[in-house]
């Protein structure tokens, strides 16, 4: 197993740019802004990528009444959407160019109440993309998807699964 796609294609359009924009404050949030525009439902929960590196991704959601149920906590859906938008950084920082990823299922538990804002950590253990061929067929690959809040809590975890493909050459 790799956590990177050296030498299997090119790093995504997304990718480079966030390369070249999160050497500071202002540029990680001009990507950000540019991120939330492409996903639009990442507009609900404002996410800010903090890292975006092959095999992880951290994005930041903060408290505010928008992402808040009817008990005062973080609600799940928003949890969520913060994940995907983890999955979505993870995936573009990952798989190179020359596959293709999209998500295919998820899976949350949501055990306690929620403190604060989130910090959301997607990571995952990506195969040899050589392997993935048009040939060979697509494979599933399972996100793990940790989500913590300002106490240090875990209210919500989630796994995703991405199916990842050869692009036709």
């Amino acid at each position: 197993m790799t956590t990177h796609a050296s030498g299997h294609g090119s790093a995504t359009g997304t990718y480079r740019l966030w390369k070249k924009l999160s050497g500071s404050a202002p540029g990680r949030g001009l990507f950000s802004l540019g991120f939330s525009l492409k996903a639009p439902y990442f507009r609900t929960v404002f996410p800010r990528i903090r890292v975006a590196e092959p095999g992880r991704a951290v994005v930041r959601i903060g408290d505010w009444w928008g992402v808040r149920n009817h008990i005062g906590t973080f609600h799940v859906i928003a949890a969520l959407n913060g994940a995907e938008a983890a999955m979505g950084m993870l995936c573009e920082s990952t798989v190179p160019t020359s596959h293709r990823w999209l998500p295919r299922g998820m899976r949350a538990d949501y055990p306690t109440k929620s403190t604060g804002g989130l910090t959301v950590t997607a990571t995952a253990e990506f195969p040899d993309f050589s392997t993935i061929t048009r040939e060979t067929g697509g494979q599933l690959v399972t996100l793990d998807i940790a989500l913590i809040d300002d106490a240090g809590n875990e209210p919500v975890h989630a796994e995703i699964d991405v199916w990842i493909s050869a692009k036709k050459s």
